[in-house]
């Protein structure tokens, strides 16, 4: 199934004619390696660019050369859904790991909006992301290092299972400890010694970039983890993954 037809499943019901269009925002395929630049801040967008493997980020760089992560883009993820809107962009998206990304016109995407039930799939994806910055800022601004980092890997279970990118409590991890800490206003070292805590309680592993839930309603009860916002159903797991 396409990964992006995937996703809006769980927010709304496709038709195959939908089916069919959406099949069409993978044929434009590029390739990435990991830490380069899809679109950067300044630049005029001329496409919509969507993830299809791997994880990229939104990101912006103080005045000091300082990097905040402000958002994760995962398989399934559009990058800029809405930046025909802007004349340039006003932060960079990155790649974090090798990734796949279809690079969808302007002419589909109006195709796209013009069919009623993908355009409030778009919509509540778009809701969606709005919730998720929420969240971190509230992550970051309310919450211990600890909990921080328990409440990002409870998010990014949830997000990746919904994309069928989970094997069962476990997913792919493929981003360093110095991306994690931008991601949580932290320093390398305290994202280390952060990670070391979730390990010694048995919530998680971590081993070459795989990362294993031990303990879920452990590592919820830690960061405060309500799922709500992810709008995915009454406890947050995927609604295709309950029904599978």
């Amino acid at each position: 199934m396409n990964i992006l037809t995937r996703k809006l499943m769980n927010f709304v019901s496709l038709s195959e004619a939908d089916r069919a269009l959406l099949d069409q925002t993978t044929r434009a395929v590029r390739e990435y390696g990991p830490g380069q630049q899809v679109i950067a801040e300044g630049d005029a967008p001329d496409h919509v660019h969507l993830v299809l493997d791997g994880f990229a980020c939104r990101y912006k760089v103080s005045d000091g050369g300082e990097r905040s992560i402000m958002a994760y883009l995962v398989p399934g993820d559009f990058c800029d859904l809405h930046v025909f809107i802007l004349k340039e962009m006003d932060h960079t998206i990155a790649t974090l790991s090798p990734c796949r990304i279809a690079e969808i016109s302007r002419s589909l995407v109006l195709q796209l909006t013009e069919r009623p039930t993908i355009a409030r799939g778009l919509w509540w994806a778009t809701l969606v992301d709005e919730a998720v910055l929420r969240e971190w800022l509230v992550n970051i601004g309310r919450r211990d290092a600890v909990e921080r980092l328990a409440h990002l890997l409870c998010e990014l279970l949830l997000r990746l299972e919904a994309v069928g990118m989970t094997f069962g409590e476990s997913f792919e991890l493929p981003i360093t400890q110095v991306e994690l800490a931008d991601t949580l206003g932290l320093s390398a070292v305290h994202l280390n010694r952060s990670m070391q805590a979730l390990r010694a309680k048995n919530l998680i592993t971590l081993n070459n970039k795989k990362l294993v839930v031990l303990d879920f309603d452990g590592l919820k009860a830690l960061g405060s983890f309500n799922p709500n916002y992810l709008h995915l159903a009454e406890d947050g797991r995927s609604r295709l993954a309950q029904a599978s």
